[in-house]
């Protein structure tokens, strides 16, 4: 008989609704009836591509004597932590705290007002590896629940208060410095524990590491330093190269075993490659390296082709295993590919490092073997794109990963920025419809009648409340398009959802009165708690407002709050409702990420970025005209050809953004109107005078 997670829409929620454990939902009704009845909480916690996930499932939540255990004990509620990131990264917080580490599975016990007493992650069938089996803890948490609940509820009390402070922010005055010396001391950690062998960072399970990469090419940008360049482009390639990238389909698997990319675990998400996309082609701006370029098209196409919805949205992930096994979709034998290519397929088997004795489980993950060198490597995959399409449409034929169709509004916007960036770089039109579309749909069908966002969308219904980072990364991706189309409503939706921002997720709103100014003779600058809360101040529902500073699979919210609202503030936009500068904001937050960013850099790339952002030598160029006027364009080319991370480029001929504002046509022509560092230049007209400026 199905549970209560049966009316459910979400993948991995359904996946458990046949277990004879009663799940509930996250909700009211499963918080009252533990009231009700004075018992715990086992929350559980995971998301349907997590393999481990599955494997406590089917040791323990389809073990009928385990589940008889835990329905008369305890109230069981499951979650999909891509469903309700909110109640996902508090309680991995609390899990974090008391035990050191975390992951998923999460497995939680809280009380019936949320507060956490116990935590940790998956719990085998049978004890070992110093874990006891997880009806052994099902059975001490039930004993001390009814013998040693005071001290159970006093140790819950205290990850509490820990949490409470670290969520409570620091303090920052209007007077409080961005430091200079942050950038250099973060590039040197980046530097030192750069692995020159490899590629990237860190040992095994390898990650990419997106926003290291961004942060790196900014530091070029302004430096020049080859060195620097050497280490995104040798990281980029070893990752093209090698198994964590689709080499017949495109995109991008979610992480490797080992520390040179060779064996992924299969799963595809749609954030790893909305972020890996953008690194690959503003690598491609600034070497020109056809590699590069090639795969933003392929992991585009393959976005196209298998993660977009019939409305227009991207889905959210592709399963590692298919059929039972994992990786299976994506291995070969040489037996295989001869099938396909018959007599020719010596040099595709050598190209590709397919043996008898394979490098996966008796079974080949493909990667590519060929030059090393840049143009040589693009011209060898190129000479066998023919074998690679017949490969691939043979690998058409098998049975593919299951799909995850929830559509997530912060991943969206990850990829819809990625989209239209690379629709105005690339000047492809296709990918400027698609993100279009994309655009169009979010905001009809993830945005209320009041301008809140909703967090997913999933079999034809929106739900859970926007967190931070679906306002944030949605705001990027509609700035970007922006800036591909110069069509207002994209910026007008963005500043909207900003004014969201400031309004339900700031944590000190001290800081949107007109009044914070010190009065005369008021030597004591005013202070605020910097920063911004994950959850809305409205939502009410969690025991504590989580605030996640780190970047973990997406961006941190907050750094990308810092981000756009720094991009807003060089628009000239302020709020709504008072005339509060996005720049001001923006830089408090980072002023109190001072100590953090130089100590663990790796871990705050997007603050970074934001911060590199926030000390550089603006260039804003305001382009006077009709969008589509071929002077507007002549114009227009200039401003976008090549890599200028800290240019920002209006069009139009009203005063929205406000950087147009003031400003007319020269003797009617589209007209060009450059400042940088808060100096303004004289107008321009012509796309040569432009350059000259530009230089």
């Amino acid at each position: 008989m199905p549970n209560k997670l049966a009316g459910e829409s979400s993948r991995y929620l359904q996946q458990h609704a046949e277990n004879p454990v009663n799940w509930y939902p996250w909700g009211d009704e499963a918080l009252a009836r533990a009231r009700a009845e004075d018992k715990p909480i086992f929350l559980s916690i995971g998301y349907s591509a997590c393999h481990w996930c599955h494997v406590m499932a089917h040791e323990s939540f389809e073990n009928e004597s385990t589940a008889e255990f835990l329905n008369r004990h305890f109230i069981s509620i499951k979650v999909d932590r891509e469903e309700r990131p909110d109640v996902d990264r508090l309680y991995m917080h609390a899990v974090q705290a008391m035990t050191g580490g975390g992951g998923w599975p999460m497995s939680v016990f809280i009380t019936s007002e949320g507060m956490p007493f116990y935590g940790g992650t998956y719990f085998p069938a049978r004890p070992g590896h110093g874990l006891p089996s997880f009806m052994q803890l099902l059975q001490s948490i039930n004993n001390a629940w009814n013998k040693e609940r005071e001290d159970l509820l006093e140790g819950g009390q205290e990850v509490v208060e820990m949490l409470e402070q670290e969520y409570q922010g620091d303090v920052v005055t209007d007077s409080s410095p961005l430091d200079t010396g942050v950038i250099d001391s973060a590039l040197k950690i980046i530097v030192k524990s750069f692995d020159s062998a490899h590629g990237g960072w860190g040992g095994a399970p390898k990650f990419p590491q997106p926003m290291a990469l961004e942060f790196l090419l900014l530091r070029y940008h302004a430096t020049g330093d080859p060195g620097i360049l050497s280490m995104v482009t040798q990281t980029l390639e070893a990752m093209a190269y090698g198994g964590l990238y689709d080499q017949l389909g495109g995109g991008f698997h979610r992480y490797t075993v080992d520390t040179h990319w060779l064996v992924p675990h299969f799963e595809k998400m749609l954030y790893d490659n909305a972020q890996l996309v953008r690194v690959y082609l503003h690598a491609w701006q600034v070497t020109g390296n056809p590699l590069f370029r090639g795969i933003v098209e392929e992991t585009l196409d393959y976005v196209i082709r298998e993660m977009t919805s019939p409305e227009g949205g991207f889905y959210a992930t592709q399963d590692a295993d298919s059929e039972g096994a994992e990786g299976k979709f994506f291995l070969w034998t040489p037996e295989q590919v001869r099938d396909v290519l018959g007599g020719p397929s010596t040099h595709f088997l050598e190209l590709y490092g397919i043996t008898e004795q394979g490098n996966f489980e008796g079974k080949t993950i493909l990667t590519f073997n060929g030059s090393r060198d840049a143009a040589q490597a693009y011209g060898e995959r190129d000479a066998i794109s023919g074998a690679r399409k017949l490969l691939f449409a043979a690998r058409e034929k098998r049975v593919h990963p299951g799909r995850d169709e929830k559509i997530i509004t912060s991943w969206n916007g990850l990829m819809l920025a990625g989209f239209a960036e690379a629709a105005s770089v690339l000047d492809r039109e296709d990918y400027r419809q698609i993100a279009e579309r994309n655009a169009a749909f979010l905001l009809r069908a993830l945005r209320t009648g009041q301008g809140r966002l909703w967090h997913v969308w999933n079999a034809g219904r929106a739900q859970g409340e926007g967190i931070l980072e679906d306002y944030t990364h949605l705001t990027e991706g509609l700035l970007t398009l922006y800036q591909t189309t110069f069509e207002l409503r994209w910026y007008t939706a963005a500043k909207e959802l900003a004014d969201a921002v400031l309004r339900h997720f700031l944590m000190d709103p001290k800081q949107l009165s007109t009044e914070k100014k010190n009065l005369p003779g008021d030597t004591n600058p005013a202070i605020y708690f910097a920063g911004f809360y994950d959850t809305a101040d409205d939502g009410g529902e969690l025991i504590l407002r989580p605030r996640e500073l780190q970047d973990n699979a997406v961006p941190s919210g907050n750094g990308m709050a810092v981000k756009v609202l720094l991009m807003l503030g060089r628009f000239g936009a302020g709020t709504a409702t008072q005339q509060t500068d996005f720049a001001e904001v923006a830089q408090r937050s980072l002023a109190s990420m001072n100590e953090m960013l130089e100590k663990y850099p790796l871990a705050f790339g997007q603050w970074l970025v934001a911060l590199d952002s926030a000390l550089a030598v603006p260039v804003e160029v305001a382009i006077v005209g009709a969008p589509d006027g071929a002077d507007t364009r002549a114009l227009l080319d200039v401003a976008q050809t090549g890599y200028h991370p800290y240019r920002l480029v209006a069009v139009g001929a009203g005063d929205v953004p406000p950087l147009l504002a003031y400003r007319e046509p020269v003797d009617g022509k589209a007209t060009a109107y450059v400042c940088k560092n808060h100096v303004c230049r004289a107008p321009v007209t012509t796309p040569a005078e432009l350059r000259k400026l530009l230089e």
